[in-house]
């Protein structure tokens, strides 16, 4: 049986990452226990969590709130996103069966689609899920899960990354068929692993270049 911190964990995370808590909303104990019906001590332990990730930020006389946008800390993200990636993707390659191949192609396939009538947040959302079919199947644990909460924190800092560099997304369908044939012919796992990591610094520098 799920715990009530668990529930509420999922709860506010949930709202979080939706962005029906926006950053800075407060996260006022009493109010979410009474919400959900419960004490504030699980309220409290999955704020907790939720610190740990990133998701959530104490202020001195202020309180709990969801983290505010830090441009510094996204792309700190990003580029440790591609690093975990990169290596559950090397990581994975024994275990990528064609099944998961052909997942994957079909995701790239509708962010392709969507390239013509472009709604960044979809994209975004297919993007997270390409990279999960394939680093879902690395056996380290601790390497998934470390992945799992750098997509949560990306998701906590920003909505769409592709919001904010819309011309990136076609290079980066190109790039998945191309990390996705690596894959299909066996190449190097070196090689896949810097791909992976170099494809996610690349949406970076973008970034980066934008601000220039």
């Amino acid at each position: 049986m799920t715990s009530k911190s668990e529930l509420t964990y999922d709860w506010i995370r949930e709202r979080i990452l939706s962005r029906e808590f926006n950053p800075g909303y407060r996260l006022v104990l009493s109010s979410i226990a009474a919400e959900l019906g419960v004490s504030t001590v699980p309220v409290r332990e999955a704020i907790r969590r939720l610190e740990a990730e990133g998701l959530v930020e104490f202020e001195r006389n202020v309180g709990a709130r969801v983290a505010m946008v830090n441009e510094g800390e996204y792309v700190d993200t990003m580029q440790t996103l591609g690093v975990l990636e990169g290596a559950a993707t090397a990581l994975a390659l024994p275990h990528i069966t064609e099944e998961v191949l052909k997942r994957a192609q079909a995701i790239n396939d509708q962010m392709r689609a969507m390239l013509t009538d472009f709604d960044p947040a979809v994209f975004t959302a297919l993007n997270e899920k390409f990279h999960k079919a394939i680093c879902q199947a690395c056996p380290n644990p601790h390497i998934t899960m470390l992945v799992d909460r750098g997509w949560s924190r990306m998701a906590g800092l920003r909505s769409s990354t592709f919001s904010f560099v819309p011309e990136r997304a076609a290079r980066s369908v190109e790039e998945h068929d191309q990390i996705l044939q690596l894959i299909r012919t066996e190449q190097d796992p070196t090689e896949i692993e810097m791909t992976v990591r170099q494809h996610k610094w690349r949406t970076v520098e973008a970034l980066k270049e934008k601000h220039r």
